[in-house]
C-alpha cells in the first residue's frame, strides 16, 4: 500500500499545472540544501576540533547549548514545516486502512529535509568522538537521545501545527534566554546542561527521549486518525458572519473596493494574519545588522540588505502570494467586468502602504544613527519603485492556491511562510545590493545610497509603463492560472 501511495504522490507531483514552476523551485531549493549540507558538515568536523584548539572540551560546550539548538529547530519548523499533505477525501471511500494512511503521512514528515540536515552536523561529531577515544557505549545513548530529540521536534510541530501563538511564545523564550544570559542575568544553560550531559554520562538517561518520542508518536497517530473523517478533521468549520463595510474606502471607487476586500481578508482568515504578523516581525531584522553585535554582517553591503528586508516585510510575505489569495474565487472574478490594470493598482498601493506604515514604525533605528534609518528609507524607496513591481510580476508564474476556507486540521495544513516562494524573493535583493556596492566603493556612502534610491524613483516615474508590462503577461498566463487554481492537492 506504501508503494501505491508514492506512486500517486509523483503522479500528482508531475501532473501538476504548476510542475515547470515546481521543478525550477525544487532544483533552485536542491541548491540550497547542497549549501546547507556542506556547513552542517564543515560544522560537524571542523567544530570538534575547534573548540579542542580553544582548550574547552567539545562534548560539554556542544551539551551546554543544545538546548537553544533544539528551541530554535522548534521553532523553525513550526514556521517552516508543512504537516503531511495528502489528497485524502478519495482515499476515504476506498477500502484502504485508516491506519495505513495515516502511517503513510507520518512516515513522510520522518523523511523530511528539516529532520535529515541535523544527521550531517551530529553523525561526522559522532564519529569524530568515537575516534578521539570517547567511551563507545556512552557516546552511542548520546547519540540515540539527539536523534530521539530531533524526531520529538517533528513529532510537537504536527501537534501544534495550528497553535499560531506558539510561535510567539518560542520566539518570546528564545530571545528573552538569550538576553537574560548575555547580560547575566540568568544563564539557563547551566540546569539544562545537566540533562543533556546525562545523555552522555548516565546510560539510561537516554531512555527518557527514547521513550518520549515513542509517546509523541502514538499521540499524534491518534491525533491525526481523530481527524481523518469527512465530517470531522477535514470538515470545513463555519463561522458567524460580520459586516464590516470600510465606507470611507468608497470614495477611492474601484480601488476602494479592491482594497476593503484585501483588508477583509486579512482580517478574518488564520493564514493572512500569520503572514501579515510575520511580516511585523522582518521590522526587527535590522537589529543584526545595525546593532554591529554579529561581525559577519558589520559591513556596509550587508546593512542594505537588512535595509530592503526592514522595509519590505509585507511585500515579501503578503506579496509573495498575489494573486493567490484570492484563488478561491479567482474563477468568479474573471467572470465579472473588472479590470486586471485595477486589481494589480489595488494590490500594489496595499504594498505601497504596508511599507510606508513599515518606514515610520522602523524609526527607532534613529537610536543607531542616522546612517541606519537611511538605509531603511531609501530600503523602502526601492521596494516601492522596483520589487513591488517584481512581486507582482512573479505572482503571474507562482500559480500555488491557497485555499482560505479548508480545515486547518490534519492533512489540510498550509504553512503560511512557504520556503519556495521566498527562493524566488531572493534576487529582488540583489540588485539593490549590487548597487550600493558600486556606488559606495567607487565613489562614497552616499552615492550609494543615491544609487539605490534614484533606482527606485524611476521605477516608480515608469509605474504606468510598467503596469501596461505586468498587465500583458497576466493575460496572457490567465488561462493556466484558472486551470491550476482548480488543483486542489
Amino acid at each position: 500500500m506504501f508503494k501505491l501511495f508514492l506512486k500517486l504522490e509523483w503522479k500528482a507531483f508531475l501532473r501538476s499545472a504548476s510542475f515547470g514552476t515546481n521543478l525550477a523551485l525544487k532544483i533552485l531549493m536542491a541548491f540550497g540544501a547542497i549549501y546547507l549540507i556542506m556547513v552542517f558538515l564543515l560544522i560537524g568536523i571542523g567544530g570538534f576540533y575547534m573548540l579542542q584548539d580553544m582548550k574547552i572540551d567539545p562534548l560539554i560546550t556542544v551539551n551546554k547549548y543544545l538546548i537553544y539548538y533544539f528551541v530554535m529547530d522548534l521553532t523553525v519548523r513550526l514556521l517552516l514545516q508543512k504537516i503531511p499533505v495528502m489528497n485524502i477525501r478519495p482515499l476515504l471511500v476506498l477500502p484502504i486502512n485508516r491506519n495505513t494512511i495515516v502511517n503513510f503521512s507520518l512516515g513522510k514528515t520522518m523523511l523530511s529535509f528539516f529532520n535529515l540536515i541535523h544527521l550531517f552536523y551530529f553523525v561526522p561529531f559522532t564519529i569524530i568522538l568515537l575516534m578521539e577515544g570517547y567511551d563507545v557505549l556512552s557516546v552511542l545513548t548520546w547519540f540515540i537521545s539527539i536523534l530521539s530529540l530531533i524526531y520529538i521536534n517533528n513529532f510537537l510541530n504536527v501537534v501544534l501545527n495550528n497553535k499560531d501563538s506558539l510561535l510567539i511564545v518560542f520566539l518570546t523564550i528564545m530571545g528573552a534566554l538569550g538576553v537574560s544570559q548575555y547580560y547575566g542575568l540568568l544563564d539557563i544553560t547551566n540546569y539544562t546542561s545537566l540533562f543533556f550531559d546525562g545523555m552522555f554520562a548516565t546510560l539510561w538517561v537516554f531512555l527518557i527521549p527514547m521513550l518520549t518520542v515513542i509517546a509523541l508518536y502514538l499521540r499524534t497517530f491518534i491525533y491525526l486518525k481523530k481527524n481523518l473523517y469527512l465530517d470531522a478533521g477535514l470538515a470545513s468549520k463555519g463561522n458567524t458572519a460580520k459586516t464590516e463595510n470600510f465606507t470611507w474606502l468608497n470614495q477611492f471607487g474601484t480601488l476602494g473596493t479592491f482594497l476593503k476586500n484585501d483588508i477583509k481578508l486579512i482580517k478574518r482568515n488564520k493564514r493572512s494574519k500569520t503572514t501579515v504578523f510575520m511580516s511585523f516581525l522582518f521590522l526587527f531584522y535590522g537589529l543584526l545588522f545595525f546593532t554591529r553585535s554579529i561581525e559577519v554582517y558589520d559591513n556596509p553591503v550587508m546593512k542594505m540588505f537588512g535595509g530592503i528586508f526592514v522595509s519590505g516585510g509585507f511585500l515579501f510575505t503578503f506579496g509573495q502570494f498575489v494573486p493567490s489569495w484570492d484563488s478561491s474565487y479567482y474563477q468568479l472574478m474573471m467572470t465579472q467586468n473588472i479590470s486586471y490594470r485595477d486589481y494589480l493598482n489595488s494590490k500594489w498601493w496595499l504594498i505601497v502602504i504596508a511599507t510606508v506604515i513599515t518606514t515610520v514604525l522602523a524609526s527607532f533605528y534613529l537610536y543607531f544613527g542616522w546612517e541606519a534609518y537611511m538605509m531603511i528609507i531609501v530600503g523602502a524607496v526601492y521596494n516601492i519603485g522596483v520589487n513591488s513591481y517584481l512581486v507582482l510580476l512573479g505572482g503571474a508564474y507562482i500559480k500555488t492556491p491557497v485555499d482560505l476556507s479548508s480545515s486547518k486540521g490534519a492533512f489540510g495544513d498550509k504553512k503560511a511562510f512557504n520556503v519556495k516562494t521566498m527562493l524566488i524573493s531572493l534576487p529582488k535583493i540583489f540588485l539593490p545590493i549590487m548597487l550600493y556596492g558600486f556606488g559606495y566603493f567607487l565613489i562614497s556612502p552616499m552615492a550609494g545610497l543615491a544609487l539605490v534610491a534614484i533606482t527606485g524613483i524611476l521605477g516608480f516615474a515608469l509605474r504606468n509603463s510598467v503596469f501596461g508590462l505586468i498587465e500583458k503577461i497576466y493575460k496572457i498566463e490567465k488561462y493556466k492560472t484558472l486551470d491550476a487554481y482548480k488543483q486542489k492537492n
